[in-house]
């Protein structure tokens, strides 16, 4: 069987990809799809991409769609990556006053899981009031392995030795070079799924957004539509979070610059 794709099934797949996700793939992503599909055409015993393609059309294809995309928008991460973020984070934190009521923080592209728990770490050691953390995926795949909060040690390199200790178990005997993040910490993190190329759920108003390394697959109407979306979702002073090589420039928002990538929401509500 050959895993070579033609220009036409890499189109379909193109199109694809943007319809349920809003990602935009180059022509570069070629090898991308040849490694990642290249299971399921072996699983299914097929010969062609094209005939996987026909596979995920059909209606009754429902699962292996979702594999599909899980497949296709899958990306790397790691724990407290971008560290200034963290470090911005923990600043705010240690100025804010205690109050009752509930800090919540949405990580909107949480992939497996490492942003949103380094997130809780953050929040459990400087945060004098309530906390919650929501992390959200497209991909159901890499939710599941967020909820589980098990990763190889080889990921856990920025985690700081005292919140290794604090937050985290090091696994032994059969569970050796693995990490597992403590169950009371697992327990204040809530994961869903959600597609952020869709009417969002009902989710309430959040004090921080973290939208990191995710725009950079979209063009330019998917990401406006996505940033106005989000911003709905903050808080009136709430700030926003996005990768330090994403821009919001060649959009229409109002949010205020209050350091590179991290943008606030005004507290005088506008019309």
């Amino acid at each position: 069987m050959s895993l070579h794709i033609t220009d036409a099934e890499f189109a379909d797949f193109q199109d694809f990809v943007y319809q349920h996700a809003g990602i935009s793939m180059h022509e570069g992503k070629k090898a991308l799809i040849c490694a990642r599909l290249g299971r399921r055409l072996q699983h299914y015993q097929l010969h062609s991409y094209a005939q996987y393609f026909a596979l995920i059309q059909s209606p009754e294809a429902v699962a292996e769609r979702q594999v599909c995309i899980d497949l296709l928008t899958t990306n790397e991460t790691y724990f407290f990556r971008e560290p200034r973020h963290f470090e911005w984070l923990t600043q705010l934190l240690r100025g804010l006053p205690p109050s009752d009521q509930t800090l919540r923080v949405w990580s909107a592209a949480s992939s497996s899981g490492e942003e949103p728990y380094s997130l809780a770490m953050t929040l459990a050691e400087h945060c004098r009031q309530p906390w919650q953390v929501v992390g959200s995926d497209i991909s159901q795949r890499m939710l599941e392995r967020a909820r589980l909060g098990h990763y190889s040690m080889m990921r856990t390199r920025n985690i700081a030795p005292a919140f290794l200790k604090r937050y985290c178990l090091r696994g032994t005997g059969s569970q050796e070079g693995t990490l597992l993040i403590r169950k009371e910490l697992r327990e204040r993190v809530e994961f869903i799924q959600i597609n952020l190329n869709q009417t969002l759920p009902p989710l309430g108003q959040f004090d921080i957004i973290f939208l990191r390394n995710v725009m950079i697959y979209f063009d330019t109407p998917t990401k406006q539509a996505v940033i106005d979306r989000l911003v709905q979702q903050l808080r009136p002073g709430g700030h926003l979070c996005i990768g330090h090589s994403e821009s919001l420039n060649d959009l229409q928002h109002k949010l205020q610059l209050q350091a590179p990538s991290i943008f606030r929401k005004p507290l005088k509500t506008w019309t």
